[in-house]
């Protein structure tokens, strides 16, 4: 074997597993989260029949309950897909929405996905953070009157 067909060879080779690697890198890959039931899983349920306790013996427990006013339970479920070095798309979302009577009886069955653009709060509670509208070089400003010589030294504090 001659040293040109050698290298050549070794090239081939090469050129293969870079061929390999870029065929694996571009395979999409899907991710699947959440749980709703589909149509005929859910053909089980009876507006006005079917009670809280049907739901959740049928489905299990749902994926949020609506806040205090709305009695709701919801099943959501997503899929994401990646696609090589691109951050996470998601290409499907499935929210069910269960609508209870006071008495805790089926009222309302709801499906809502990506297409229809509905926002569906799951939780109310919000936290605030305490900074208005502060830069970050504004915040670290603003700490320099504070600063106490003697515990940037480590010294003790004075005792009353």
């Amino acid at each position: 074997m001659g040293t040109n067909t050698g290298k050549m060879i070794i090239r081939l080779r090469a050129a293969g597993l870079v061929a390999v690697l870029l065929a694996s890198a571009c395979t999409p890959i899907n991710r699947f989260h959440g749980f709703a039931p589909t149509e005929a899983e859910l053909a089980a349920v009876q507006v006005g029949q079917s009670t809280r306790e049907n739901v959740v013996a049928a489905f299990g427990p749902p994926t949020s309950e609506g806040a205090l006013q709305n009695d709701a339970f919801y099943y959501v479920s997503s899929q994401f897909r990646h696609f090589g070095a691109f951050a996470p798309e998601e290409v499907n979302r499935q929210v069910l929405e269960i609508d209870f009577t006071p008495d805790g009886v089926v009222r309302n069955i709801s499906r809502y996905t990506l297409a229809d653009g509905r926002v569906v709060v799951l939780d109310r509670r919000v936290t605030e953070d305490g900074i208005n509208d502060v830069t970050f070089l504004g915040q670290l400003l603003g700490s320099f009157g504070r600063i106490d010589a003697g515990t940037l030294l480590g010294e003790p504090p004075e005792e009353p």
